[in-house]
């Protein structure tokens, strides 16, 4: 998987990769499940969950790399 930016919608990135769905959750994104999730960005989700957008990307990526290691 490529790194990932705000501007990504969550849908893609957990078709992408199911296991993303974790640390979403873990981050504080608990609306993985929900229809919402298909048509927005991990930076819409996070503003309307009051999370810094830029943390949550960072620890998106963060697992990636941990996962390719």
């Amino acid at each position: 998987m490529t790194k990932v930016t705000k501007d990504m919608i969550i849908g893609d990135l957990l078709r992408q990769d199911p296991n993303m769905a974790g640390i979403l959750v873990a981050g504080g994104m608990h609306c993985v499940g929900c229809p919402s999730a298909q048509g927005e960005s991990l930076e819409e989700a996070a503003i309307v969950h009051g999370i810094d957008p830029d943390l949550l990307v960072a620890r998106v990526n963060a697992f990636i790399e941990s996962q390719q290691a």
